[in-house]
């Protein structure tokens, strides 16, 4: 078979660096998984927990080190490739957790090229890197040019947290027929998938609703430091704020107050969490997307030049964006 002969080959090469074992049993499924970073590192660790123990899996991150410390987490069944195409020759599914457009377009191409083999099983890459949609039409038309698999987006919502909790929410973009595999997939690192449409509109749903929360956590931080300011103690306040109209994700789970949410990033001096430089760039995302819509947006310009100061000041990049409450506070 196809499939055992292309298996034989990456791991009889794999066994040569000093990998795990080229053995492969019957049933065995190979899985790959591109980026280690912040949400890409829990959702690996997930993944290899909740698959079969035969089963392989291959990783690669653009910093070696990183994909060698994920792999000496477990004592067998997970290996690092040295290139992309190490990561999905054999593999039946392939994760993909990037930062921007422009690493993905790269990482395709590596993986792409040159062409991968056939496999028994139709190759699925799932790419839940959060980008514009116009460019993630242009990779899954690569991918499908090639006939070598198919591409889905499923970028996700939930932060480190729900990551490393395997609570995510994602949003797939993919046509009918594959929805239920994919979602059987995803239920190993989340606990929801919602399937938005065709491909590239899981992206246009994480863009809406992430502009939304950057409005809604501006607008959270501003309420709770006027009521503060005004007398009100602020676990009073969310208290209240959460058993009314204003109740929100910035206001329950990621309360900007430090002490409201014991395990919130603010608590814990606005450490993890979701990036202020990550909120400006999705937001810019969202700003653009809306142009190519021709959709009217009123707070666009106010909320990327609250995000800008963030990042520009000095105590403020790096840290979660709910950080906007301290900026807040502090100023005269």
């Amino acid at each position: 078979m196809i499939v055992a002969a292309a298996r034989a080959r990456v791991l009889g090469s794999m066994a040569a660096r000093r990998l795990f074992s080229s053995s492969v049993r019957h049933g065995q499924e190979t899985w790959g998984f591109v980026g280690l970073g912040r949400m890409g590192w829990p959702m690996a660790k997930n993944l290899r927990a909740k698959i079969p123990a035969n089963d392989i899996m291959i990783v690669h991150d653009i910093n070696h080190d990183l994909a060698q410390k994920f792999a000496a987490e477990f004592k067998s069944g997970v290996t690092v490739a040295e290139g992309y195409q190490d990561v999905a020759r054999d593999s039946e599914t392939v994760f993909t957790v990037l930062p921007e457009a422009s690493h993905v377009k790269n990482v395709f191409q590596g993986l792409l090229h040159p062409q991968l083999p056939s496999l028994d099983k139709q190759r699925l890459f799932i790419d839940c890197s959060t980008i514009d949609p116009v460019s993630s039409r242009e990779v899954a038309r690569a991918v499908h040019h090639t006939d070598r698999g198919i591409f889905v987006d499923a970028p996700m919502s939930g932060g480190v947290v729900g990551a490393e909790a395997a609570t995510l929410t994602f949003m797939l973009g993919a046509p009918d027929h594959l929805v239920d595999r994919v979602t059987q997939i995803l239920q190993r690192l989340g606990s929801r998938t919602v399937h938005c449409g065709e491909q590239g509109l899981g992206l246009s749903a994480k863009l809406a609703n992430n502009y939304l929360l950057a409005i809604s956590n501006i607008a959270t931080a501003e309420a709770m430091n006027l009521g503060v300011k005004m007398g009100l103690d602020p676990n009073v306040l969310a208290g209240l704020i959460n058993a009314s109209s204003g109740r929100c994700w910035s206001s329950e789970i990621n309360n900007p107050v430090p002490g409201v949410v014991a395990d919130s990033p603010a608590s814990k001096g606005y450490i993890g969490g979701f990036g202020v430089g990550l909120m400006k760039k999705d937001l810019g995302l969202a700003v653009d997307a809306a142009k190519e819509a021709e959709a009217v947006l009123k707070l666009d310009g106010v909320a990327q030049e609250i995000y800008e100061e963030l990042e520009a000041g000095e105590g403020f990049k790096g840290k979660d964006f709910s950080v906007v409450y301290k900026q807040l506070s502090e100023a005269e």
